[in-house]
């Protein structure tokens, strides 16, 4: 190269430097003014914003540990020895993390009108449950939640709904527990608790018997259902996700889409629905008792009949809140008994002291005698405390406000609920926190201990659901014919969620107790 021609390209090479030198002093200075959170964004005084990073904020960490993100945000209550905490990332909004009990009291009971699901939470969780009540606000949901409690109330558990949850714990033993002992295979004890939820809230909820649905129609709809579930975890901690979704389909055609198994739950959403449409118009329009047909002949808060859709989104939300939660409470709390025999000795001790055969011959019976079981109780309570159904529980702020810890609340914050970080902190339940020990349910006079709802949020700071019932007799009739022991070299651990399943199952091996 000439003389001439280096010194020609003096002037570019001294711009390229003045430009990129100017670049890394804004970059600085940006850095600077944004320490935490992406570029034009508030400030949160008053409030720990850890693990963040200049201009990117928390997305880098959110994605890094998507997969374990219960365990971590526990981690950084403990880390700073915190209740409340807040962050913000690129495509993350506003958030503020509690496991604070008087918060979330606050927010849940005391204030609850003015936290909603909003446009963020139903952005990722719309396409699966659209407007059903485990994604709807206000009056939507208010109506939903008073035609289903005209069903689910204890006098119907009691007298009608116990008896079929019976029947398909006897088809349980029959079907999968006896060939398993016979056989000595391992069984997947998880999968077998989901596939015993579904049908049995199938029939309670919808009035259809699993019978009517074939096999690869069920199985196919678990799969997609679970994989949907998963997908609005995904969502709601990767902001590229959408996209990502797209790519796939494109460079993985062979692959199910996103999509695809939306397009599975749908169908079979859909295929429940107009059963059930077929049945009543078969029977001269007559109404059937169940909460399907409750909702076919309720008017949405429009005083509209319900359609189709809304109806299918009826279906799917209350599949996840039968099927799912009741399923992974029964999983947990028998890997709790496995893992703490002397547990499971008294337990099944105050099994073999209360219930005879002639009562677990009677659902009725059984109904009343598991109620008053108060270790039983104790057990699952403590086991609900660990592994909550529910391990998060998300809402928007509508307006302003302030907690009762002082934090300041801004109107469009994503407020989470941290119900598994609640159950576990030392700074909530003491020391021994991460330990399972039934007996702290007891109090000195031996009655069963009245905790505050906020402390134990297991559902939501409201009253147990009903399944709590389902879960102790399914518990106490297996445990009362069989011996359960885990396969070893398994690791059992949560699968992240809207709900807590187990990543990778549970598989035991039976045997028929003598």
């Amino acid at each position: 190269m000439t003389s001439s021609a280096k010194k020609s390209q003096h002037p570019y090479m001294q711009t390229a430097s003045l430009i990129t030198g100017g670049a890394t002093l804004l970059l600085a200075a940006l850095a600077y003014k944004y320490p935490d959170r992406p570029m034009f964004t508030e400030a949160r005084d008053g409030l720990l914003a850890p693990d963040a990073y200049p201009l990117v904020g928390i997305t880098p960490t959110v994605l890094m540990r998507r997969h374990t993100i219960h365990d971590y945000m526990l981690e950084l209550v403990e880390r700073y020895n915190v209740l409340t905490g807040t962050g913000i990332g690129l495509g993350i909004p506003r958030l503020i993390l509690t496991i604070d009990p008087k918060a979330i009291d606050h927010v849940l009971r005391n204030n609850f009108e003015n936290y909603i699901k909003g446009s963020f939470l139903d952005d990722a969780m719309g396409d699966l449950f659209g407007k059903g009540i485990f994604n709807a606000d206000g009056e939507v949901w208010r109506y939903q939640r008073k035609a289903a409690s005209h069903i689910f109330n204890v006098k119907n558990f009691r007298d009608g709904f116990t008896t079929v949850f019976y029947r398909n714990i006897r088809t349980m033993k029959a079907d999968v527990f006896n060939p398993a002992a016979q056989t000595q295979l391992p069984l997947d004890f998880h999968d077998a608790m989901h596939n015993f939820t579904l049908g049995s809230f199938l029939e309670v909820s919808f009035g259809i018997s699993p019978d009517t649905l074939t096999k690869d129609a069920l199985a196919t709809f678990c799969t997609s259902f679970d994989v949907c579930q998963r997908n609005v975890a995904e969502r709601l901690m990767n902001p590229a996700s959408r996209t990502m979704e797209t790519l796939e389909s494109w460079l993985m055609p062979w692959r199910t889409s996103i999509q695809q198994h939306l397009a599975n739950v749908n169908d079979f959403a859909m295929t429940i629905v107009a059963k059930r449409r077929e049945e009543i118009a078969a029977d001269g329009g007559k109404a059937k008792d169940d909460l399907l047909s409750r909702f076919m002949n309720t008017k949405n808060n429009k005083d509209q009949p319900l359609s189709d859709k809304e109806l299918r989104d009826i279906v799917l939300n209350f599949i996840i809140a039968g099927r799912d939660t009741t399923a992974q409470a029964i999983s947990w709390m028998m890997y709790m008994l496995l893992t703490n025999p002397g547990v499971r000795y008294a337990l099944l001790a105050e099994i073999n002291d209360t219930i005879t055969d002639d009562v677990e011959n009677d659902p009725a019976a059984m109904f009343e005698a598991v109620k008053k079981m108060k270790y039983a109780n104790a057990v699952f309570r403590e086991v609900l405390r660990l592994h909550p159904p529910v391990p998060a529980n998300a809402k928007v702020a509508l307006k302003d406000d302030v907690w009762p810890d002082g934090s300041t609340i801004k109107k469009g914050d994503l407020i989470g609920l941290i119900t598994r970080g609640v159950g576990r902190s030392e700074m909530v339940w003491g020391k021994d926190a991460k330990k399972f020990k039934p007996d702290r349910w007891f109090a000195d006079d031996g009655s069963l201990r009245l905790e505050p709802p906020s402390k134990w949020p297991a559902f939501n700071a409201g009253r147990q659901v009903l399944g709590t019932t389902v879960a102790l007799i399914t518990i106490t009739s297996l445990l009362r014919r069989y011996e359960f022991k885990l396969v070893p070299d398994q690791e059992i651990t949560y699968q992240v969620g809207l709900t807590l399943p187990m990543k990778n199952g549970m598989k035991v091996y039976v045997n028929r107790r003598k």
